[in-house]
C-alpha cells in the first residue's frame, strides 16, 4: 500500500484507537500480541492453519532453555544472551512462525542475506521485545479460551520505516528460482508479480489474509524520515542485511543470480563487425567494380595491341612435341577402339542387347533391397557430425526430446474492451478474453484430451495417459497427470471454477470478482497455490506443475499479458525409439488428433480460428506433397521424353514421315537412361547405401540431361554423315562412333568423376546424390555404347528398309532415295546466328556484358542467403504454413536449450558444486552464472530465460531452513529419508546441520546418499524444491553412483528463421565452450569432460555453419577432373582447357548470384544442384571446344563459327531443348522446395549453361582459342607412331562378320563431327600414312533438321 503523509497517518491513528484500538501502552519491553487464540474465523480454505495471537499489551517476558533454544534457531537476531533474552511470543507462536516462514524461506536460502532480513521482519513483528512501538493492533474478537475471555487478534498496524523496509525488499527482490528462472519475489507479491513488485505490494501480500499464508491482515505502514508518530509509536527501522554484504564473519555475500551488487561489471559482448565500406559504398561491390574496369581495360589493350600487331597465331608447321604425339596417340587409338567396338556391336544387335538388358535386370533387381531415409537427421546431419554426436551422447543419457502437439487459437473481429477489476483497477481486455470463447475452448480441449483410438497391434484403446508426458507422475499417470499447458490450466479444466465469481472489498470499494481476475492474478504470479480473491482459486495446472503466461498466451507486448492476441494450448507426449511399439501408439493418436482438428477446422460454428501441428505433422505434409508432386514430375519426365522420340527424327517430306521418324530410338534412349538409372540403384540397394527422394527425384533428371546430349550428337552425327562407297550400314555406324566416342567418353567419364569425387562431402543426402549420380552416369554411358547403338543400327536397318517406325512389321511400297537437307535450326545457325554472334562488334560487346555479369555475380554471391527455412518443405497449401506464421507472431519464448554436461566431472566435491551453481559461495564465473550473465544480452546470446539448476535446487533443499530434506527421528524407519510429503511427528530431524553462516554444501557421502532422493521427492506447498519432475529426466546416475551426464535446460529468444537459428547454434557453442574451459581447471575433472548445448533444432542447422565451405570444397574436387579430363579431350591443350574450365566457374559463379537476385537460399540443396550444375555444364562447354580445338579452318572466327554451327546445334537441342520443358513443368508443383529449388535453381543453371556455351564461349574462342596444331593431330614424315587407321580390316579392327570389309580395301573420306573431312592414306613406298584436312564445301557438308518442330 502506498505511504501516507504524516497528517494522513496521524487522523487514521486516533479514529483506529478510537474505535478498535487494542493497544494501549507502547513503551519499549512491552508487548502488543502473544500466545494463540484459536482460529481465524474470517479466513477460508487456509493453506496453512491460521492461528491468530492474543492481545497482550503487557511487558516482555523471558523464555525457557527449550523456548530460548527455539528462539536461536527460528529468530537468532533476537538473541541476547540467555538471562538477557526477553520476548513476546510463546513456544507455540514460535513453531506456528517457522512453518509459516518455510515455504518462504526454501525459495530465500540460496541467498542468506534475503533469508535473514526476511526472517527479521517476521520476528520483531511477532517476538520483539519492543513490540508494542511498531505493532498496533485495529481489530480484535472476543475467544474464549478454557475459560477465560481473551481478545484474539485479526488485524494490526504495524509501521516500518522507509528505509528499513527498502532495504529488506531490495535485499530479496532479485533472488530467482533455479527451476523456472524466474524470480522469487513473483509469488510473494501476489497479483502484482515480479514485474510490478515494490516494498508495497511486497510487504501488502504478506499481510493479507487472503493469501492462504497469513494468519490475518496486517497493514504495513511505511514512514518515511522525521516523520512523527502519534500515540507513542516508533516505526521499526533496525537492522537489514543487504543482499551484497554476508551475513556472518564466516558467510559471503549473495551471488551475481540472486543480487545485482554482488554482480562484477560485466562487459558488453564486442559488437559484430559491421560491413567493410568505403564512404557509403560496401566495400565488396567497389572491390568487383574496381576488378571489372581493369578486366574490361585489360581486353580493351588486349583489343588495341591486337589492332596494331595482328593476329599473330597462324598454325603451327614445326614438328611435334612429345605432347603433342601422347596427344596424337592417345586421339588415334581411342577413335580406333570406339570404331572396331561400335561395328561390331552393330553387326551383332540383339545378343548385345540382350546382354545389356540381363545386366540392367540383374542390377535391378536389388531395388527390392532398397531403403528410403525419410528422417531428416539422417538426411542433413553427418554421423560424425558434432551436432549429430551431441544429439546421440543426449538421447542415450535421457531420452529423445518430447513430442509436441499445440494449436494456437485466435479470434478475429473481436473489439477491444474494457474491465474494472476491484483487484487490478482498470484493464483492457483484448477481445478473446471473453467468457463464452473461454469455456468452448474448455470442451475443445477436453475433446482432445480424451481422444481415444483403437491400435490394432495392442488390440485395445490407446488414449493421452498412455503416451503423454508425466512429469509428476511417470510410471502410471492419469489424464489429470498429462502435462497439458494452456490459459484453462489456471482453473484446472474445471467448468465450474471459470463461471465462479464473488463479491470482494478492498479498501473499501466493492466489486465483483470473476475468472479474469483470476487470470490476472496467475499470469503475473504463475507459482501461486492460492489468489487473494474470495474465490481463493491455485494458479497450478491439474498435473502439479506452474504454467508461466508465456505459454498461455502470446501476441502481446512487455508483461502486459490481457493484450495477448492468442492462446497457446500444447500437448506434450513422450518421444520413443523407432523400435519402440509405444512410437505406434503416439502416431495413431496424433493421426486422429489431426483428424478431430480438421473437424473443428471446417466447422464454422465455433467462435474462433486456430491453426495447429502435431510432432508427425512435417513428415506428414513432405510424404503428401511428395506423393501429389509424382504426377510433376511424371509429366515433366514425360515432355522430355516426348521431345526426345520426337525430335531425333529426320523429317524430309510427310510422305516418309513414319519411316524418318525415330520414336521408337527415341524411347530406346530413355529407356537407356532409366536402365542406367535403375541399375545405379539397384547396385547400391544390393551393398547397403539408402536411397532418398531426392536421389528419385533429380537423378533421372541429371541422367536424362546428359544422356540427352549424347543421344542427340550421336544421332545427329550419324544422321550428317554420308556413307562411304563399299562401306556397309555397321562400318558406318562403327566410323561414326569412332569420331564422338572419345567425347561422349570423356565428357561422361569427368561428370562421373565429379560426382565420385562430390560423395567425399559429409552430408549424407549430398553424399548419397552424389554416389547414385555418378553410377548412374557411369552406366548410361557403358548403355549408350552398347544398347543404345545397337538400337541405332536395327533402326538404320528398319530405315534403309522403308519400314514404318513403331510398326515396324509395315513396310512402305515405294520410297525414293531423297537428297539430304538442311534442317532449320542448322540453317539458322549458320546463315543468322553465328555471323551476328560473331561479328566484330558483338563480340566486343559479348565479352564486356559476360566480365559485367562476372563480377556483379561475385557481389551478389558474397551476399547469398545461407539457410533454408523449414517452411520451404511444405506444399503452398499445407496447414503447417499457417502454423508456423502464427508461431512466429504470437510465440514470446523460443525452444528449450540444455547445457550438458559429459562424464569426468566429480559434482560431489565443494569446488564441483561451486563451479557450477550460482547461489551464495559459488564461483563468480560458475557455469549457470555465466548462462546468466548470457540472458543480459539476448541479442548476441539468443538466450532469453537462464538455465535451470538441479545442483542449486538440491542444495536449497538440503538446507535446514527450508525443511525439505529430512530423516526420521524415531521409529523403525530412524535415519532413512522423510519425503516431504509426510507429516509424520516422527520427521523432526533435518539431513544437514543447521550452518548459521548460510553456506550449504554436502560432503561427498552426503551428496552421493541425498541425491537420489532429491530426484523423486515430489514438491509441496511447504517444499518447493522437490526434484521430481523438474530433474526426474537431468541426470544419468551410474551405478557407484557417479554422475555420467546431466542437463541445465535454459530458454533461447524467439527464432524466426534459418539464419537466427543458425546463429543462436554459433552463440550457444561459444558459450559452452567458455564454460567448459572454466570448469576443466576444477581439481580431479577429466580432460576429456566438456560441456555442449543441445536443442531440437540443431542437428538441422548445423549444416550451415560449413556449408559455405563444404560447398567450396565439392564444386572446387569437381571441378579438377572437369580441367583434367577436358585436357585429355583436347589433345593435351592446356590452353582450351584453361578457356573451358574458366567458362564453368563462370557458370557456377553466375549461378550463385543469380540465387541472391531470384531469393533462392544457400544450403545442401541448392548444393546438390551446383554439383550437377558442374556436370551440365561439360555438356554446354566441352563439345563446343573440342569442335573448335580440332576445326581447321583459316581464323579463330571462322573455326568458332564452325564450331557454333556444327556442335552448337547439337548441344541447343541436346541439353537445352531437352531440360527447359521439363523444368518448366516444375512450375506446378506444389511442394515449394521443388519450385524453387528444382524449378527455379535449375532453370537458372540451363539458361546460364545456355548462354555461356552458345553465346559467351564462341566469342572467347574467338579471341583467345588456341591455334591450328595440325602436327598435333597428324603424324609427319618419318613419324614412326600408329596412324589411325582408316581402312576397315586391320590389325585394330579384324572382320568382325560376314559384313566386313576385306583387307587392303581403300577408306573413302571420312567425315568429322566439326563439318571437315578425313582424307584417304598416301600410301607411297616408304612412307607412312598421313592425314590432311581440308574444309567441307557447301555441297559436302550436308546437315539435316535437329526436330521438325523447329
Amino acid at each position: 500500500m502506498s505511504t501516507r503523509s504524516p497528517a494522513a497517518a496521524l487522523l487514521l491513528f486516533t479514529l483506529f484507537c478510537a474505535v478498535t484500538c487494542a493497544t494501549v501502552i507502547h513503551q519499549p519491553g512491552y508487548c502488543a500480541f502473544s500466545g494463540e487464540c484459536g482460529m481465524n474465523p474470517d479466513v477460508e480454505n487456509p493453506l496453512i492453519p491460521s492461528k491468530v495471537p492474543c492481545v497482550f499489551n503487557k511487558p516482555a517476558f523471558t523464555l525457557a532453555p527449550a523456548h530460548l533454544e527455539r528462539l536461536k534457531g527460528v529468530c537468532p537476531m533476537l538473541y541476547t544472551g540467555d538471562q538477557n533474552t526477553r520476548v513476546c511470543c510463546t513456544y507455540p507462536q514460535l513453531v506456528a512462525l517457522d512453518a509459516s516462514m518455510t515455504m518462504s524461506k526454501a525459495l530465500l536460502v540460496r541467498c542468506p542475506s534475503c533469508a535473514r532480513s526476511f526472517t527479521n521482519l517476521y520476528c520483531q513483528n511477532t517476538c520483539s521485545p519492543d513490540q508494542s512501538l511498531h505493532i498496533n493492533i485495529t481489530r480484535t474478537l472476543p475467544y474464549n479460551m478454557s475459560g477465560q475471555p481473551e481478545d484474539a487478534v485479526l488485524e494490526y498496524s504495524c509501521y516500518y520505516d522507509r528505509h528499513f523496509a527498502d532495504g529488506s525488499f531490495n535485499s530479496c527482490k532479485d533472488v530467482r528460482i533455479p527451476a523456472t528462472g524466474g524470480l522469487a519475489i513473483s509469488p510473494m507479491c501476489g497479483r502484482y508479480g515480479a514485474t510490478l513488485c515494490n516494498t508495497e505490494r511486497w510487504l501488502g501480500f504478506q499481510g493479507d489474509s487472503s493469501n492462504g499464508l497469513a494468519p490475518l491482515d496486517i497493514n504495513f505502514v511505511l514512514v518515511g524520515n522525521e516523520t512523527p508518530v502519534a500515540g507513542g509509536m516508533v516505526p521499526y527501522s533496525g537492522r537489514f542485511w543487504r543482499c551484497g554484504q554476508p551475513v556472518s564473519a564466516q558467510g559471503q555475500a549473495c551471488s551475481c543470480q540472486d543480487c545485482s551488487e554482488s554482480c562484477p561489471v560485466i562487459p558488453s559482448p564486442s559488437p559484430p563487425p559491421t560491413p567493410w565500406t568505403v564512404g557509403e559504398i560496401p566495400g565488396s561491390l567497389l572491390m568487383c567494380i574496381i576488378a571489372f574496369l581493369v578486366l574490361l581495360a585489360l581486353f580493351i589493350l588486349f583489343l588495341v595491341l591486337r589492332r596494331v600487331h595482328g593476329d599473330r597465331c597462324p598454325s603451327s608447321t614445326a614438328g611435334p612435341g612429345c605432347s603433342a604425339k601422347v596427344s596424337r596417340d592417345s586421339q588415334v587409338w581411342l577413335g580406333n577402339m570406339f570404331r572396331c567396338w561400335g561395328t561390331a556391336v552393330a553387326r551383332r544387335p540383339l545378343p548385345v542387347i540382350a546382354a545389356s538388358l540381363a545386366l540392367v535386370i540383374a542390377l535391378s533387381a536389388g531395388l527390392s533391397y532398397i531403403s528410403l531415409t525419410t528422417d531428416p537427421v539422417e538426411l542433413w546431419s553427418a554421423p560424425d557430425s558434432r551436432a549429430r554426436r551431441e544429439k546421440d551422447y543426449h538421447d542415450a543419457n535421457f531420452g529423445p526430446f518430447f513430442r509436441t502437439n499445440q494449436v494456437i487459437i485466435t479470434v478475429p473481429g473481436r473489439p477491444d474492451y474494457t474491465y474494472n477489476s476491484v483487484l487490478f483497477g482498470e484493464n483492457t481486455f483484448s477481445g478473446m478474453f471473453d467468457k463464452d470463447i473461454v469455456l468452448q475452448l474448455l470442451d475443445f480441449q477436453n475433446r482432445l484430451q480424451d481422444i481415444q483410438v483403437w491400435s490394432e497391434e495392442a488390440q485395445r484403446n490407446i488414449s493421452l495417459r498412455d503416451i503423454c508426458f508425466a512429469p509428476l507422475n511417470p510410471h502410471s499417470p492419469d489424464t489429470r497427470d498429462c502435462a497439458v499447458n494452456s490459459l484453462l490450466q489456471y482453473f484446472q479444466n474445471s467448468r465450474s471454477l471459470v463461471n465462479a465469481q464473488g463479491n470482494q472489498t478492498i479498501h473499501g470499494v466493492t466489486g465483483i470478482v470473476d475468472w479474469r481476475d483470476h487470470f490476472l492474478y496467475c499470469a503475473n504470479s504463475p507459482l501461486s497455490f492460492k489468489d487473494n480473491t474470495v474465490m481463493g482459486m491455485s494458479c497450478m495446472a491439474d498435473y502439479g506443475a506452474p504454467v508461466f503466461p508465456f505459454l498461455a498466451v502470446g501476441g502481446y507486448k512487455g508483461a502486459d499479458f490481457t493484450q495477448a492476441q492468442a492462446f497457446i494450448m500444447t500437448f506434450s507426449l513422450n518421444s520413443y525409439s523407432a523400435d519402440d511399439p509405444k512410437l505406434q501408439f503416439a502416431l495413431l493418436w496424433e493421426k486422429e488428433y489431426l483428424r478431430i482438428l480438421q473437424e473443428y477446422k471446417n466447422d464454422k460454428s465455433i467462435g474462433f480460428d486456430f491453426v495447429y501441428m502435431a510432432e508427425r505433422s512435417l513428415e506428414d505434409e513432405i510424404n503428401r506433397t511428395t506423393a501429389e508432386d509424382i504426377p510433376i514430375f511424371a509429366i515433366s519426365y514425360l515432355v522430355i521424353f516426348i521431345y526426345i522420340a520426337l525430335a531425333l527424327g529426320e523429317y524430309n517430306s510427310w510422305r516418309t514421315v513414319l519411316i524418318d521418324s525415330k520414336i521408337t530410338l527415341g524411347l530406346g534412349g530413355i529407356f537407356v537412361v532409366l536402365g542406367a538409372v535403375l541399375s545405379s540403384m539397384g547396385f547400391y540397394a544390393y551393398i547397403g547405401v539408402p536411397s532418398s527422394l531426392i536421389v528419385l527425384e533429380v537423378v533421372p533428371f541429371l541422367v536424362l540431361a546428359v544422356g540427352a546430349d549424347n543421344i542427340f550428337i550421336l544421332v545427329l552425327q550419324y544422321q550428317r554423315d554420308e556413307r562411304r562407297a563399299g562401306e556397309s550400314r555397321e562400318e558406318q555406324i562403327g566410323r561414326v562412333l569412332g569420331d564422338v566416342g572419345p567425347s561422349m567418353l570423356l565428357c561422361s567419364f569427368s561428370e562421373s568423376v565429379c560426382f565420385f569425387l562430390g560423395a567425399l562431402t559429409k552430408m549424407p543426402a549430398v553424399r548419397t546424390f552424389a554416389l547414385y549420380a555418378a553410377l548412374a552416369v557411369l552406366l548410361d554411358f557403358l548403355l549408350q555404347m552398347s544398347a543404345f547403338v545397337a538400337l541405332l543400327s536395327l533402326d538404320a536397318r528398319r530405315e534403309e528398309a522403308a519400314r514404318f517406325d513403331i510398326c515396324c512389321c509395315v513396310r512402305s511400297k515405294t520410297r525414293k532415295k531423297q537428297k539430304k537437307k538442311e534442317g532449320f535450326l542448322l540453317m539458322l545457325m549458320r546463315k543468322y546466328y553465328a555471323p551476328f554472334l560473331l561479328h566484330s562488334v558483338t563480340r566486343v560487346i559479348v565479352i564486356i556484358v559476360f566480365l559485367f555479369m562476372l563480377c556483379a555475380a561475385v557481389f551478389l554471391a558474397l551476399n547469398v542467403r545461407v539457410g533454408l527455412d523449414q517452411e520451404l518443405a511444405l506444399p503452398t497449401d499445407s496447414y503447417m504454413l499457417d502454423y508456423f506464421a502464427g508461431l512466429n507472431k504470437y510465440l514470446e519464448v523460443g525452444v528449450p536449450v540444455y547445457f550438458v554436461t559429459t562424464a569426468g566431472y566429480n559434482f560431489s566435491s565443494r569446488a564441483g558444486m561451486d563451479g557450477v551453481c550460482s547461489s551464495v559461495a559459488c564461483d563468480t564465473n560458475s557455469m549457470t552464472q555465466k548462462i546468466q550473465y548470457a540472458t543480459e544480452f539476448p541479442k548476441q546470446s539468443y538466450i532469453g530465460i537462464p538455465a535451470s539448476s538441479w545442483v542449486d535446487d538440491f542444495i536449497d533443499w538440503l538446507n535446514p531452513m527450508s525443511r525439505c530434506c529430512r530423516v526420521y527421528g524415531l521409529g523403525p524407519n530412524a535415519g532413512e529419508f522423510c519425503p516431504a510429503d509426510k507429516n509424520s511427528l516422527l520427521c523432526f530431524k533435518n539431513c544437514l546441520r543447521t550452518n548459521f553462516s548460510g553456506i550449504i554444501r554436502p560432503s561427498s557421502e552426503q551428496f552421493d546418499k541425498y541425491l537420489p532422493n532429491f530426484l523423486n521427492d515430489t514438491p509441496t506447498l511447504k517444499c518447493s524444491k522437490g526434484g521430481l519432475g523438474a530433474y526426474v529426466n537431468a541426470l544419468k546416475i551410474g551405478e557407484g553412483g557417479e554422475i555420467l551426464a546431466s542437463r541445465f535446460m535454459a530458454y533461447h529468444v524467439p527464432l524466426k528463421d534459418s539464419l537466427e537459428y543458425t546463429a543462436a547454434l554459433k552463440a550457444a557453442r561459444m558459450l559452452a565452450d567458455n564454460i567448459t574451459a572454466s570448469m576443466r581447471k576444477v581439481p580431479g575433472t577429466d580432460p576429456n569432460f566438456e560441456v555442449f548445448p543441445y536443442t531440437i533444432t540443431y542437428v538441422f542447422y548445423e549444416q550451415y555453419l560449413t556449408v559455405v565451405n563444404e560447398g567450396l570444397f565439392n564444386v572446387g574436387l569437381c571441378l579438377i577432373p572437369t580441367f583434367l579430363v577436358c585436357c585429355i579431350l583436347l589433345g593435351m591443350d592446356v590452353q582450351s582447357g584453361l578457356l573451358n574450365l574458366l567458362t564453368i566457374i563462370m557458370i557456377i559463379v553466375d549461378t550463385v548470384g543469380a540465387m541472391t537476385l531470384w531469393s533462392i537460399d544457400f544450403n545442401a540443396v541448392s548444393l546438390i544442384n551446383l554439383v550437377t550444375a558442374v556436370g551440365m555444364s561439360v555438356e554446354f562447354v566441352s563439345h563446343l571446344t573440342r569442335s573448335f580445338a580440332v576445326s581447321t579452318k583459316e581464323n579463330k572466327v571462322e573455326r568458332a563459327k564452325e564450331a557454333t554451327v556444327n556442335m552448337g546445334s547439337a548441344v541447343f537441342a541436346g541439353v537445352a531443348l531437352t531440360n527447359l520443358p521439363g523444368i518448366v513443368v516444375l512450375y506446378f508443383a506444389k511442394a515449394q522446395l521443388i519450385q524453387v529449388f528444382f524449378f527455379r535453381l535449375n532453370l537458372v543453371i540451363t539458361l546460364l549453361g545456355m548462354a555461356h556455351g552458345l553465346v559467351f564461349l564462341p566469342v572467347l574462342l574467338s579471341y583467345f582459342g588456341p591455334g591450328v596444331k595440325v602436327a598435333a593431330l597428324s603424324p609427319k614424315h618419318g613419324d614412326t607412331g600408329p596412324a589411325l587407321d582408316t581402312t576397315h580390316g586391320n590389325g585394330y579392327c579384324p572382320k568382325l562378320g560376314p559384313d566386313g570389309v576385306g583387307e587392303g580395301k581403300e577408306s573413302p573420306p571420312m567425315a568429322l563431327c566439326n563439318g571437315t573431312t578425313q582424307l584417304g592414306q598416301d600410301t607411297a613406298p616408304g612412307h607412312t600414312t598421313t592425314l590432311t584436312e581440308k574444309p567441307l564445301t557447301g555441297s559436302e557438308n550436308h546437315t539435316h533438321s535437329t526436330i521438325s518442330t523447329l
